[in-house]
């Protein structure tokens, strides 16, 4: 017989695995009490990154954690009040951070990394999605010699090491590039194969439709009334009680409640970030998404306008709104490319779901048969989720995962 599966969450990782499932013959519903793509997945960045295979550490030089402890950044904010919850995660992701256990963390993660685009690439062209995808890189620019020269270091040890493309831009190719920036600085570098988003969450919407297409539902409902029920599992949900044999939890930031219910205990992070749409003024047009990396915020083209994101800001998960590093960065923005008005009638916020290893949670529950975990992206569960949703549907239905996923299993936090 078919066996059911409930997927719980509908961003990006939730639907990716959701189809994957249902490609393999399981009758899948995908749960979530917002719509498909309405949690992190609507604002990021946008690029599916095929050049991440270095997940974001945390800063390990003394002058620069003096400068963050100011709290005046970009790049990174935080409530204070909420950080004695935080330090023993912020501890363990500074530990993981140390140079040799990161370089080792960056090994196992670039295989995920490796099959971004081709993973994505398969479902865009099964829901028709090509609209909204451009496949011009992106651009990191840089305000000193010594900043730029580090990072085009790296891009070479990055394309050695893992077959990443680049390209150096001095200011000449950026401005042939980007004619409207303002041309303070001192050189770029493009990342030549990652694609970009026009639209994240209209490129969840449209995977939503393929899956329903090729006969899997999605119910509006509720994670907190999920539980066992005899050897399998029951929701709540809009339309009665749904009943499956197994169950994904892929509930991104909040997983770490979910799954505390049922006795595991993950050290789950939450780095918030902000976005904002403006308009351009006059006849300025912004033709890569370009990142002002020494201060810590992006410009990407959007469908909806330029869209400007911020780093991260270490806070509660459900604390109220404090956008001051969007406020930082419009200003900033603004001298570099000719912004208009926004857009938005408020500032966009959302939660990164975070391991202090930086690796994500993929695999079995290690206490219960039929239950399997998918969470913990960070910044890529817009990049990861179709590589994740295809590995996890493949290990629940006894085939070999494409890429070893091994190094992401639940049992490292809960043995």
């Amino acid at each position: 017989m078919t066996k059911n599966v409930i997927v719980l969450g509908a961003g990006i990782v939730g639907v990716s695995t959701a189809i994957h499932l249902q490609r393999r013959g399981r009758q899948v519903t995908l749960i979530d009490r917002k719509p498909p793509g309405n949690g992190t997945s609507f604002g990021n960045a946008g690029l599916i990154q095929r050049e991440g295979v270095v997940p974001y550490g945390f800063p390990q030089q003394l002058g620069l954690l003096v400068r963050y402890a100011f709290n005046n950044r970009i790049d990174a904010h935080y409530h204070l009040n909420a950080l004695p919850k935080q330090l023993s995660f912020l501890a363990r992701y500074w530990w993981h951070s140390n140079t040799k256990r990161h370089q080792m963390i960056s090994k196992a993660y670039a295989p995920l990394i490796a099959h971004s685009i081709s993973e994505h690439n398969d479902l865009i062209e099964a829901a028709g999605a090509e609209h909204l995808i451009r496949k011009n890189g992106w651009i990191e620019v840089f305000r000193t010699g010594e900043k730029r020269d580090a990072e085009f270091a790296e891009a070479e040890r990055l394309q050695r090491e893992f077959g990443v493309g680049f390209d150096r831009l001095d200011t000449g190719d950026l401005a042939r590039l980007e004619p409207d920036l303002n041309l303070g600085f001192v050189g770029a570098l493009k990342w030549r194969d990652p694609w970009s988003v026009t639209n994240p969450q209209a490129l969840t919407a449209s995977y939503l439709r393929y899956f329903e297409s090729i006969g899997g539902r999605f119910i509006t409902g509720d994670a907190n009334s999920f539980g066992k029920f005899g050897a399998g599992w029951k929701i709540a949900t809009d339309e009665g009680p749904v009943e499956a044999d197994e169950a994904v939890m892929a509930l991104g930031p909040w997983a770490a409640v979910a799954t505390k219910r049922l006795g595991y205990a993950f050290p789950l992070g939450v780095k918030r970030g902000y976005h904002m749409h403006y308009s351009a003024k006059g006849n300025a047009v912004l033709n890569n998404t370009v990142a002002d990396t020494e201060l810590g915020y992006l410009m990407a083209p959007m469908e909806n306008g330029i869209r400007l994101t911020t780093g991260a800001e270490f806070a509660a998960i459900d604390a109220p709104k404090t956008p001051v590093q969007l406020d930082r960065a419009e200003t900033v923005a603004r001298g570099v490319f000719p912004l208009g008005e926004r857009l938005d009638p408020e500032p966009w916020m959302g939660a990164r779901p975070c391991t202090p290893d930086m690796k994500p949670v993929i695999g079995k529950a290690p206490r219960h048969e039929g239950l399997w975990f998918a969470f913990g992206h960070a910044h890529h569960g817009l990049t990861l989720g179709p590589v994740t949703g295809r590995a996890l549907a493949e290990q629940m239905t006894g085939e070999k995962p494409f890429v070893d996923i091994s190094a992401y299993s639940p049992q490292r936090f809960n043995p």
